[in-house]
C-alpha cells in the first residue's frame, strides 16, 4: 500500500516578512482579506475606518468598525513581546476613540499582559471586551508562509453572565415574554451551531432582535421574533421576520440605491420583500416576514429552519450590493422616496 509523505510545519520569523510594525505588518493586516482573518479568529466581521489614527498627539495603529452592531474596535500590534508601553496605548487610545473592543496583537504574550487583559475583562460590563492574540507564521517547504492568530485571552462570557445574574439580584425579574424570547435565541443559536451555515449567531439578549453580520458599516442582517405583527398590527399573532437593516448617516442614500434595484434583487430572489422607509427615522429596513406565535415552543425549530434559509437568501443578495456601494454613488445617487 503507498502512501503519501507528509509536509513539516516550519516557524518563520515574522521579521523575515514584516521589517516594521507601521511600514509593513499595519498595512498588511489593514487589507481585506486578511483583517477578514483576523475577524474570523476573534468572532467578528471587521471594516477597516483608518490607520494610524490621531488620538491627540499619539496614533493608533488600526480603527475598525465591527459591522454588526457598528460599534469601534481599535486594533494595536507590536512584532515583540508585549510591554508596558503598549498596553498603557491601548488604554489611552480606547479612551479616546471610545472604543469598545479593544485587539493587542503581538509575537509573544507575557504571563503580566495576558493576566492585565483577563483582569480588564472581568472588571469591565459586557459592552467592553479586551483580546490578546499572538502573530505566527508557518510555512511547508518552499510554500508562501501563512499567517496564524492564536488567543491568548478574550471576554468569558459565562463569567459574566454570572455576573450579570448577580447584579440583577433583587431587581424585578424579566417579564415572561422577555423570557421566552431569551429562550428563542439561545435555541436559535444553538440550532445554527448544529447545522453549516454562514449565519453566525451573536449573544442571546431577552429582547424581540438578534443582530447579526452583513459586512459593512451603517448596515446589519437582524433576525427578528415578535409577540407584535407589523402586516396585521395586532399582538393576536406575531411573526418572524429576516430583514436587512440600514442606519446611521447614510442610511436613505443605501436605501435609495437598492430601491433602484428593487426588480432585480425581487427576481433574484423570487420573492416580494417588505420595503420600509420611515419619513420619522433615520433607519430603514427590507425583509421578509412570516405569522408565528413564540408560545407554541414545537414550532421553533421550524422558525429556526425559515430564519436561516431567509438570512441565507438576503445576504446572499444584499452582501456584496452595500460593500460595494462607494462614497460617489451616495453623493451622486437618487433620492429615497
Amino acid at each position: 500500500m503507498t502512501t503519501n509523505s507528509l509536509g513539516r510545519l516550519e516557524k518563520v520569523d515574522l521579521r523575515n516578512f514584516w521589517s516594521s510594525e507601521a511600514g509593513d505588518f499595519t498595512p498588511w493586516l489593514a487589507q481585506d482579506e486578511n483583517i477578514s482573518l483576523l475577524g474570523e479568529a476573534v468572532g467578528l466581521e471587521l471594516e477597516v475606518e483608518a490607520q494610524e489614527k490621531s488620538v491627540g498627539p499619539f496614533r493608533a495603529d488600526i480603527l475598525c468598525k465591527d459591522t454588526s452592531t457598528d460599534q469601534w474596535v481599535l486594533i494595536e500590534n507590536q512584532l515583540e513581546r508585549t510591554d508596558h508601553v503598549h498596553l498603557g496605548q491601548l488604554l489611552t487610545y480606547g479612551a479616546g476613540l471610545n472604543a469598545v473592543t479593544i485587539v493587542w496583537i503581538a509575537a509573544k504574550f507575557t504571563e503580566e499582559h495576558r493576566a492585565a487583559l483577563d483582569w480588564l475583562n472581568e472588571i469591565t460590563d459586557e459592552r467592553f471586551n479586551f483580546f490578546g492574540l499572538e502573530v505566527e507564521l508557518w510555512r511547508i517547504g518552499d510554500s508562501n508562509a501563512a499567517p496564524k492568530f492564536n488567543i491568548i485571552s478574550k471576554p468569558n462570557e459565562w463569567t459574566r453572565s454570572v455576573s450579570g445574574a448577580a447584579k440583577n439580584a433583587g431587581q424585578a425579574e424579566l417579564s415572561e415574554g422577555k423570557q421566552t424570547q431569551r429562550q428563542f435565541w439561545i435555541g436559535f443559536k444553538e440550532y445554527l451551531s448544529s447545522i453549516e451555515t454562514p449565519i453566525s449567531a451573536t449573544k442571546p439578549l431577552p429582547q424581540h432582535w438578534m443582530n447579526l453580520q452583513l459586512g459593512r458599516s451603517g448596515t446589519k442582517l437582524t433576525a427578528v421574533a415578535s409577540f407584535y405583527n407589523n402586516q396585521l398590527q395586532t399582538y393576536d399573532i406575531g411573526e418572524i421576520r429576516a430583514q436587512v437593516d440600514l442606519f446611521d448617516k447614510d442610511a436613505k442614500s443605501f436605501y435609495a440605491l437598492l430601491l433602484a434595484q428593487k426588480d432585480e434583487i425581487e427576481q433574484e430572489i423570487h420573492e416580494n420583500l417588505t420595503w420600509h422607509n420611515p419619513e420619522s427615522a433615520n433607519a430603514c429596513r427590507i425583509y421578509l416576514s412570516m405569522q408565528a406565535n413564540l408560545n407554541e415552543q414545537n414550532n421553533w425549530t421550524d422558525y429556526y429552519n425559515w430564519l436561516n434559509v431567509k438570512l441565507k437568501l438576503l445576504r446572499n443578495t444584499f452582501r456584496e450590493r452595500v460593500r460595494q456601494i462607494d462614497p460617489s454613488d451616495i453623493d451622486n445617487g437618487p433620492q429615497a422616496n
